[in-house]
């Protein structure tokens, strides 16, 4: 029996000791956040169609979209992005010359009633949360790292304590390009308690996603966030905004974010793409279950409309540059937010989001990495965990007219032999082929294949 009683013991010590390695030391929390978006997440955000004044009716027209005609190909989120609490923003930029907020008696932002109406009477965005969680979708919002300016003037309490706003904030690194609020200084009490009511409150609306803004390299803020969403009672997925986040922090943001910007804000035009490949492979080490690196939105469909910077258009890139946008978003396995008005949607933008085959590779493939960069002739490759199948995708990003051939040696990718290779975008089976495999990429192009 003693040998019995030792031999349990020393189990339940070992069990312990795991438990403990599996811990975030920054938080002594179990990292259960990984679980909330074990693959890249997929959705829609209102920034580059609305900017800072979509309203109620253009977050439902989305949702039903979306709800109608990608809910089973995988899109789920929809995000009301930034300045939801000012009733008189602007489009072009911002409104920073007398902006109109409105916000609660504990330094907590509101829903703008006449921009978001079901969210009078002290409501706030449950019922939008309430209305997109009936489509089958989840919700979404965007918040601007700190405290309010409004409520350190007013010097608001914070809800559970004795601290007041003027207690918990420094203007030190404050917000460069908008001027809403000020910093939260760990180091003081009450900082991580402002924090926690921000997130119940917004757990009480039913939050499914966060987009913390200005928060990149920001880590003490960082890590309030963390611990704020860990104590919600609500499993909300965080995304870090904007970037280019720092790949030194690459471990730190593994720990405590779901998606994290590598980039600055991403729009619809060529130079913006291009850095975009060695953005990518830089980053593609450090994507896994439950933490993305985040190559910023799709700036696809129609955008614009009311946007913080742009005319009304559709897209700027061209056919050939949106499927290198899609296949590289596809390969890197970045999140998918599309920017887009949905409901303007044509049939091309509409085939580009719901192409089964492609959305696979961003959502389940592994080993996720660029084989080869040959001046701007770029390759990249990824396994099927399922079939053991190779994906391949070839980009032309150079800026000569015409299109080029780019070939792949099937040693290159751990292959032998004679293979059956699919193009992912027009379904066509290209045939049996032996050792190597060629195709010509159109100038800024691209091409996403499964090699069987």
């Amino acid at each position: 029996m003693k040998k019995l009683f030792f031999a349990v013991l020393a189990l339940l010590i070992l069990c312990n000791w795991q438990t403990k390695k599996s811990m975030d030391k920054s938080s002594g929390q179990e990292l259960s956040f990984y679980k909330w978006a074990q693959t890249p997440p997929m959705g829609w955000n209102s920034w580059d169609c609305f900017g800072p004044t979509v309203v109620e009716a253009e977050v439902k027209a989305n949702a039903g979209y979306m709800a109608k005609n990608l809910k089973e190909f995988g899109w789920q989120y929809i995000v009301i992005d930034i300045r939801w609490y000012v009733e008189n923003d602007k489009s072009g930029g911002y409104n920073q010359t007398d902006p109109k907020y409105v916000m609660d008696e504990y330094g907590r932002y509101l829903p703008a009633m006449n921009r978001f109406p079901s969210s009078a009477n002290g409501k706030g965005f449950k019922p939008i949360a309430d209305y997109i969680h009936s489509k089958g979708l989840k919700f979404g919002i965007h918040m601007m790292r700190g405290i309010p300016l409004i409520a350190v003037n007013r010097n608001t309490p914070i809800l559970g304590t004795n601290i007041k706003a003027q207690d918990i904030y420094t203007p030190e690194g404050q917000c460069r390009w908008l001027k809403d609020n000020y910093t939260v200084d760990s180091k003081k009490e009450g900082a991580q308690a402002y924090y926690n009511s921000l997130f119940q409150l917004y757990a009480s609306w039913g939050l499914d996603f966060v987009k913390v803004d200005d928060l990149a390299g920001h880590l003490p803020e960082i890590e309030m966030v963390r611990k704020a969403i860990d104590n919600c009672g609500r499993p909300i997925v965080l995304s870090i905004s904007p970037g280019p986040a720092k790949l030194d922090q690459a471990e730190f943001l593994k720990k405590n974010a779901n998606m994290w910007r590598t980039v600055g804000d991403f729009w619809d035009n060529w130079p913006q793409l291009k850095p975009q490949f060695t953005v990518c492979a830089n980053w593609a080490p450090h994507t896994g279950a439950g933490h993305f690196p985040d190559a910023d939105m799709l700036p696809l469909g129609k955008i614009g409309i009311r946007a913080e910077r742009g005319a009304p258009r559709m897209t700027g890139f061209n056919r050939d540059e949106q499927y290198s946008v899609m296949s590289l978003f596809a390969i890197f396995r970045s999140p998918l937010m599309f920017g887009g008005n949905l409901p303007d949607n044509d049939e091309f933008t509409l085939s580009l989001l719901t192409n089964k085959e492609v959305l696979n590779v961003n959502q389940h493939s592994i080993n996720n990495k660029q084989l080869f960069r040959n001046v701007d002739l770029i390759a990249w490759t990824a396994d099927d965990p399922e079939t053991g199948d190779k994906f391949l995708a070839l980009f032309n990003a150079t800026d000569s007219p015409g299109t080029a051939e780019i070939s792949v040696d099937f040693l290159q990718i751990g292959l032998k032999g004679t293979h059956l290779v699919t193009d992912l975008w027009s379904g066509k089976k290209l045939g049996s082929i032996s050792n190597r495999f060629s195709a010509k990429i159109n100038r800024h192009g691209a091409g996403l294949y499964r090699i069987h």
